[in-house]
């Protein structure tokens, strides 16, 4: 089994809108069974909270599914469990890299999927009110790192 970890700042914005996301694509390509997909924040202060109301809404436009999902922390135990950990911005990047037992191989900037975008992190939605555009980058970035775990892992 694979398994993926999205990680943003609240984990109520962009991180469960990559899981939703991916696992909308794992779904659609038959490969639940192989991939599993998660979503966790680098603060607290959502703690057990659905996602953001308009990453809902944006979700729901495009039929995909937001159910189960809910806020929650990074953690050490996180770099046992997980294959790929994509931080939304540096400064998760640089954050996840700090916990105790971090190991930096298994971090990815999820910008660093799409190399051809002119931005260099996802913006935060909760702060540009932009959830489309995060939408359309996000749709982009897990199209790609399907295609990169199908590549070294299946």
């Amino acid at each position: 089994m694979v398994s993926v970890l999205f990680v943003c700042l609240g984990n109520i914005c962009r991180s469960p809108m990559a899981e939703a996301v991916m696992r909308h694509k794992v779904e659609r390509a038959g490969l639940q069974h192989l991939i599993t997909v998660d979503s966790a924040g680098t603060g607290d202060w959502h703690l057990g909270k659905r996602p953001h109301q308009d990453t809902r809404r944006i979700l729901d436009q495009h039929g995909i599914g937001h159910e189960g999902i809910q806020a929650r922390r990074i953690a050490s135990p996180d770099f046992e469990t997980f294959d790929y950990m994509v931080c939304m911005d540096d400064s998760n990047f640089e954050n996840v890299k700090k916990l105790p037992g971090a190991k930096p191989e298994l971090l990815l900037k999820f910008m660093d999927l799409l190399p051809d975008h002119e931005l260099r992190e996802v913006p935060d939605p909760y702060y540009t009110g932009n959830f489309e555009q995060v939408y359309e980058m996000i749709d982009a970035g897990c199209e790609a790192l399907l295609e990169k775990i199908r590549a070294e892992k299946l």
